[in-house]
């Protein structure tokens, strides 16, 4: 998984699945193994995990028989007999008004607020994954040129224009940015220990906010919100003010223009103003 590129949390998430495929085996050799068992660990998550989630899993054990192949300690890969699950179509994503979004902000708290307020801006009004929040290093904010350099998915480096107050927030974080434990540490965003921000440390900053939001907006309670909702929000605000769709692309990060496609979706107040436009001949029908 090094070799091809996979990041940290990639490698650690299949590593996962793996460990459990194996141990349904029940001592069957992986080797040994055929189409049904692995179809069998899919049906047993059935319960606990969603379609995309279950597809991830089959996509751990293609790669997984791929490697074992390529060393020589299997002939066939079962999991390339297996079909995905088919997943939800034009499901629109869930995202925060641009008012909802400001009202959030309100509630960015916590010891080290300046830099939780940077990483929740980068997120909803950069659209940076949790991830290239993690990986962001020092170096990588070039401030003279009003930039940051994201490393994403695929292993593909993108240039982001930051906003002038995102700019300025972003300055103050590398100002109050303690110490590293480790001199070398470039991590742009650190610890109280001084030690690289965890993926989880940043998804609970977030938590920790939306919990406060939603105590003071309960018409909200029931909205399902995390880090990449901020980033469905950044896609959804730049396609509503009218942003050509392929630059979306560019700034989302996207392989294919059809995954920026999903944020096309209308919301409720311009259906009802569609609606608006039409005209029953009231005389006609009475």
């Amino acid at each position: 998984m090094k070799q091809a590129g996979y990041t940290n949390a990639t490698q650690k998430e299949y590593a996962r699945e793996i460990e459990a495929y194996l141990q349904s085996l029940d001592g069957l050799a992986a080797d040994a193994a055929g189409k049904m068992n692995v179809i069998a660990f899919l049906v047993s998550k059935r319960t606990t995990a969603g379609d995309r989630t279950r597809n991830r899993t089959l996509s751990a054990i293609r790669a997984f028989y791929a490697a074992l192949i390529d060393f020589e300690m299997a002939s066939r890969n079962p999991a390339l007999e297996v079909k995905k699950s088919k997943t939800e179509k034009n499901k629109k994503p869930v995202y925060l008004e641009e008012e909802e979004l400001v009202a959030t902000l309100a509630h960015v708290g916590g010891r080290y607020r300046s830099r939780n307020i940077g990483i929740f801006l980068l997120m909803s009004y950069c659209g940076l994954r949790v991830g290239e929040i993690h990986r962001l290093n020092l170096r990588d904010f070039k401030k003279a040129k009003g930039i940051i350099e994201v490393f994403g998915k695929g292993r593909k480096w993108n240039e982001i224009p930051v906003p002038e107050v995102l700019l300025s927030v972003l300055g103050e974080v590398e100002q109050e940015r303690i110490a590293p434990y480790r001199a070398k540490e470039d991590a742009f965003f650190v610890s109280q220990k001084g030690k690289r921000l965890s993926i989880r440390q940043i998804q609970k900053i977030a938590g920790l906010t939306f919990a406060a939001f939603k105590e003071q907006h309960p018409d909200l309670a029931d909205m399902k919100l995390s880090c990449h909702k901020l980033r469905h929000t950044f896609a959804t605000m730049l396609l509503k003010n009218g942003v050509d769709i392929r630059v979306v692309k560019e700034l989302m990060g996207h392989a294919s223009i059809e995954t920026t496609m999903i944020y096309t979706h209308v919301n409720d107040s311009q259906k009802k103003e569609a609606m608006s436009t039409i005209n029953i001949p009231l005389r006609a029908i009475r």
